[in-house]
Formats: structure tokens, C-alpha cells, sequence
């Protein structure tokens, strides 16, 4: 006999839904100044990504992967030896960056990659540890990892790509090259994204400034936005993907 799914009730918790309201509207909050960004520059997503040059297009696949298992090491190393900061403080570090390297062009810009990718990751992991997860954990980094292959903040987001970062991938005996393998291509969509758009005529770093600015304001708030979802699970002895139901939902309807 075929097993029937289990039927979940529904979530009927004042406090468990106003703090789903609340994720939403971080969530939905997120991209804003992306796409304002993305007006002024001009174009869409797709318009951007084709101004590069055929060359970086095709490489920027295994470039975002090499630069991302870089950072990965680099960003746990520093772990052990820095704190972690608050978010205006890897805010402003990376805008830093991000000046640096639109003011030298394109190639600035895919010098200053691996540096902001380290930079992004490591405060995604200081919100997982905020959150009561441990970073060097498999199942942790997988979740950075989604976490970092988001829609982008230069993408519009009707709330799918919360199925996204949900969706089940066995680690069980998988490398950290596998795992990353394995987001690379969509990572690589939206850093060419940024690539593109830092990299656009006159604006140079201070569009590297502000889309900086944007890219980490975007991927703290949807950490904090996938862990915070995991910690009212945990917490709440809820089962997540019925949270997470609950959560797209309200995102859809743009609480």
C-alpha cells in the first residue's frame, strides 16, 4: 500500500506568524535598492550580461567557482582569528572594495571578485553562527552556499527562490568542490551580473561603491532571512518546510 503524505496543520501561532511577517518583509525589502540601482545603470539582467566580453562570459563560471572554494577556506581561517562583525561593518568593507575595483575597469573588477566573495561569504557565515549554527558544519556550509546562489539583488524575486534554498541535496560523502560545483553555474549568473553592471561606462567606482553596498545588504538580509526560517523550526519544534510554505506565501503576497 502506498503511503499517504502526512497532512500538516496549519501554523495558528500569533507569535510563530508575526514573525514569519516579519521575514517576509525583510525578504521582500532586500532587492529594492538593487533594482533602483539596476534602473539607473540601465538595461535588465540579461542586457547586462551580454555588454561583457564574450571571453569573461564564458569563463566567469569557473572563475565564480575557483574564487568561491578560495573564499570558503579563507573565509573559515578568518574565522579563527577575527571575530565576527556587525553587518555596517562588512557593509563598508566591501563598498570599499568594490570602489577599488571599478575604478580600475573590468579587470579591477575581476581582481576584486575573490575579495568580495570572501567578504560575502564570511558574513553570511557570521549570521549562520548568530543564528545558533555552526558554520564548519556540512549541512551549514550547504546552506551558505544557497544562500550565496540567491536570485541576486539585481534580479527580480516573486518568491520562488525560496524553493531554491530549500531544496534537498545529499551530502553525505560530498566534497566541498562537489557542493560547489553544484551552485557555481547560478552564482556565476548573478556575479556576472555585478561584473557587468560595476563595470558600466562613467560610473566607475562609485557604481563599484554602490553595487557592492547592494550585493551585501542583499545576502545579509537573506541570511538572515533562510536562518532566521531555521531557527523558529528549530525553536518552535515546527516542521520547516511548513514554515517555509507559510513564508512564500506571505512573500508572494508582499506582507
Amino acid at each position: 500500500m502506498t503511503a499517504q503524505p502526512e497532512i500538516l496543520p496549519p501554523v495558528t501561532d500569533p507569535a510563530i506568524l508575526g514573525e514569519l511577517d516579519a521575514l517576509a518583509r525583510r525578504h521582500n525589502g532586500a532587492a529594492g535598492l538593487g533594482m533602483q540601482l539596476l534602473t539607473y545603470v540601465g538595461g535588465s539582467a540579461e542586457t547586462l550580461m551580454a555588454k561583457l566580453p564574450a571571453p569573461v562570459r564564458d569563463g566567469l563560471e569557473g572563475a565564480t567557482a575557483r574564487a568561491l572554494e578560495t573564499a570558503f577556506g579563507a573565509a573559515e581561517r578568518s574565522r579563527g582569528l577575527v571575530a565576527d562583525r556587525g553587518d555596517w561593518v562588512n557593509r563598508a568593507l566591501t563598498t570599499a572594495m568594490g570602489a577599488a575595483g571599478g575604478f580600475g575597469g573590468l579587470p579591477g573588477a575581476l581582481a576584486e571578485l575573490p575579495f568580495t566573495v570572501t567578504m560575502l561569504l564570511r558574513a553570511i557565515q557570521g549570521i549562520a553562527a548568530e543564528h545558533g549554527f555552526d558554520p564548519a558544519n556540512d549541512a551549514v556550509r550547504l546552506d551558505c552556499l544557497r544562500v550565496f546562489a540567491a536570485a541576486g539583488p539585481l534580479t527580480r524575486d516573486d518568491g520562488t527562490d525560496m524553493g531554491f534554498l530549500a531544496a534537498k541535496v545529499t551530502i553525505t560523502g560530498a566534497s566541498l568542490h562537489g557542493l560547489i560545483a553544484r551552485v557555481a553555474p547560478r552564482l556565476a549568473a548573478v556575479m556576472g551580473q555585478k561584473l557587468a553592471a560595476q563595470t558600466a561606462p562613467v560610473l566607475g567606482a562609485v557604481a563599484g561603491a554602490a553595487i557592492n553596498y547592494t550585493f551585501t545588504s542583499y545576502y545579509q538580509d537573506i541570511a538572515r532571512v533562510h536562518f532566521g526560517l531555521k531557527r523558529l523550526a528549530r525553536d518552535s519544534a515546527l516542521d520547516e518546510g511548513l514554515l517555509r510554505e507559510e513564508l512564500v506565501a506571505r512573500i508572494t503576497a508582499k506582507v
